[in-house]
């Protein structure tokens, strides 16, 4: 089945999909519909979130990488009146943002190995 994400950074290297932090959990939320996407993008903009773009991909592929991620997901039913409103409060530093700090403040012996970033390349891809 087809799902709707939300991307930021949409074709860059510092690409991330948007979810929800519940506790120690991340969660991604795949919608049936893309207007349900758009909406809660906009509602993201509104609170001062980075534009994201609404992509379609294979929920399979979600659940696969949430699997691997450690993340989970829900699905956000078509014409439904639930879709989520943002939380209230955001990270103050997104793991993307995270990532490229780090990247940019890592010495090369800290490197992750050229096998662990092939597969992270991988997982990555397989969401486009």
């Amino acid at each position: 089945m087809r799902v709707f994400v939300l991307i930021f950074n949409a074709g860059s290297d510092n690409e991330g999909i948007h979810s929800v932090r519940q506790g120690n959990l991340n969660k991604i939320m795949m919608f049936e519909s893309e207007d349900d996407a758009t909406r809660f993008a906009l509602m993201l903009e509104a609170q001062d979130f980075p534009t994201p773009t609404v992509e379609e991909i294979d929920d399979q592929e979600i659940k696969d990488f949430c699997q691997g991620a450690g993340f989970d997901w829900e699905l956000i039913p078509k014409d439904s009146n639930a879709i989520p409103t943002p939380p209230e409060l955001n990270v103050e530093e997104t793991d993307w943002e995270q990532d490229t700090k780090n990247k940019n403040n890592t010495s090369s012996a800290s490197e992750m190995s050229d096998s662990d970033l092939d597969s992270i390349r991988r997982k990555l891809e397989g969401l486009l």
